[in-house]
């Protein structure tokens, strides 16, 4: 049976663990890395990184880049940003890891997904093409389906 210390210390723990996930879904854009998200959580950046996989799935870093894309994803259905462009907007600074993930995260490659996403969601209101074309985290893309429509 665990004791009640322990129980408010676990409580408190989850809370300034949503706290670093709200933080990255507010500040996507800005560069944040596992050492400045742990600093603001009064937490070492191990820590911060074994409990927020324990309660989210995902390491602090993994879950930075998923709401990057997911956002790349949205500027890219626009149309009217080069994949260059959308890249440093979410606040990544490098185009090479920026699709790489991508290509990993939603299966086509940025410039793919930019091409074959605009015609393909014109139809769709921008909150219903957001849960539609949801990036698949952890790798789960399948590179063998690269189509959209």
């Amino acid at each position: 049976m665990t004791s009640r210390p322990a129980e408010e210390q676990h409580l408190r723990d989850l809370a300034r663990l949503r706290r670093v996930r709200d933080r990255i879904d507010r500040e996507y854009a800005k560069p944040l890395d596992v050492e400045a998200l742990a600093r603001g959580a009064n937490m070492s950046a191990g820590h911060l990184s074994r409990q927020f996989r324990q309660a989210y799935g995902e390491s602090p870093y993994s879950y930075l880049m998923t709401r990057r894309i997911e956002r790349a994803m949205a500027l890219l259905r626009r149309g009217d940003l080069t994949v260059t462009e959308v890249c440093f907007a979410v606040g990544c600074s490098s185009l090479g890891t920026f699709s790489t993930r991508f290509t990993e995260l939603v299966g086509v490659p940025p410039s793919i997904y930019r091409a074959q996403a605009a015609p393909a969601t014109a139809e769709i209101p921008p909150c219903l093409a957001k849960q539609v074309t949801r990036p698949i985290r952890n790798r789960e893309a399948r590179a063998s389906q690269p189509q959209l429509a």
